[in-house]
């Protein structure tokens, strides 16, 4: 795989916030900081020694990177914390499984220019950048090719060509890797140009910053978001309740300020949230926040994910669980993606 990183993200593990750093820009500090070393992610946890060394061989395919306000909120000496349990490193990583790839959503695909994905009518979707604010063990596109796709704002041009040229198109995607790991500058040249789009209306972002580096969320970005005629919507994904701390929820408070519409999608895992209890204090407390519940996904089938996946059957049930338990609004609707697809496939 190859692992396209930001220049922020090239500095040591160890590295701290420059003081001097302007309350903008103290989110490239926190990149700067991140963990990308195992041992070091165990000693700050205190992990037992013998517990996390067979990881080691599928950071080779799958580098680590956790941001230390992430790591903050799991739980000191628990291999079972589910927050760690998205971003540990684990030897299942290693096993090819039948049934999944590398390519399992349909990507490839879908690539209409390099960088540029079509899937579904009236939309599409960039891939901004193969950064990421933190590594997902079970990331769908752990095995995308990133290093095929544009660098610099010049090199979106055929991609914005092709945007220009089809008039049934109505949304545009930014997505990655995270497209909140590129500067404001960047992010608001290319909102420009695709709100020149005349036939383009709204501009959806899909981040996991606001969760992972809460400080993410701040005027510039805000700036560019709703500067532009387009509408703006930002989808967030968290898997799970721990991950809405107060920090969060001053980040998304901010985003609601600014009267951007929220949404966020979840992903259905083995030993993190494949309970009803936990789905169901997820949803409360996104409510609480202003964020509707929108997206429950089955797993992707990528390979190195499987020991993530939960049976359907079990998924369905807690579907169940949760509709006798909270009002519609709050439930989200359990889909998959199926390559080809000309819209998400609806569980329930």
């Amino acid at each position: 795989m190859n692992i396209v990183t930001t220049d922020s993200q090239s500095a040591s593990s160890n590295c701290i916030a420059n003081p001097a750093t302007s309350p903008s820009e103290g989110w490239k500090a926190s990149m700067r900081g991140a963990f990308r070393r195992l041992d070091a992610l165990a000693d700050y946890l205190q992990l037992p020694k013998n517990s996390w060394q067979t990881g080691l061989a599928a950071i080779d395919d799958f580098p680590l990177f956790v941001p230390r306000e992430f790591a903050a909120k799991m739980r000191p000496g628990d291999l079972a914390d589910p927050l760690l349990r998205q971003v540990l490193p684990v030897e299942q990583e290693t096993i090819t499984t039948k049934g999944f790839t590398s390519n399992p959503v349909g990507d490839d695909e879908a690539t209409l220019t390099p960088g540029l994905l079509q899937k579904y009518h009236g939309r599409a979707l960039m891939v901004t950048t193969g950064a990421c604010a933190v590594h997902c063990r079970y990331c769908f596109r752990r095995h995308f090719p990133y290093g095929e796709g544009p660098k610099g704002i010049d090199a979106w041009n055929s991609a914005l060509k092709a945007i220009g040229q089809d008039k049934t198109l109505h949304e545009i995607l930014l997505s990655g890797g995270d497209p909140l790991t590129l500067t404001d500058g960047i992010l608001g040249q290319l909102a420009e140009k695709i709100a020149a789009v005349q036939h383009i209306r709204r501009l959806r972002v899909h981040t996991r910053l606001p969760m992972m580096i809460p400080s993410r969320v701040n005027e510039p970005f805000l700036a560019w978001l709703t500067g532009t005629r387009l509408k703006p919507f930002v989808v967030i994904h968290a898997n799970h309740p721990n991950e809405l701390g107060e920090d969060v929820a001053a980040a998304l408070g901010r985003l609601v300020e600014a009267k951007v519409p929220l949404l966020n999608q979840s992903v259905l895992l083995q030993g993190v949230n494949d309970d009803a209890e936990t789905l169901i204090e997820l949803s409360e407390k996104l409510l609480d926040l202003n964020v509707m519940p929108y997206y429950l996904h089955q797993l992707d089938r990528v390979q190195g994910a499987a020991h993530f996946e939960v049976p359907r059957s079990r998924g369905l049930q807690i579907l169940e669980t949760m509709r006798g338990r909270l009002p519609g609004y709050a439930v989200p609707r359990y889909v998959e993606e199926i390559a080809g697809d000309t819209s998400k496939r609806v569980i329930v």
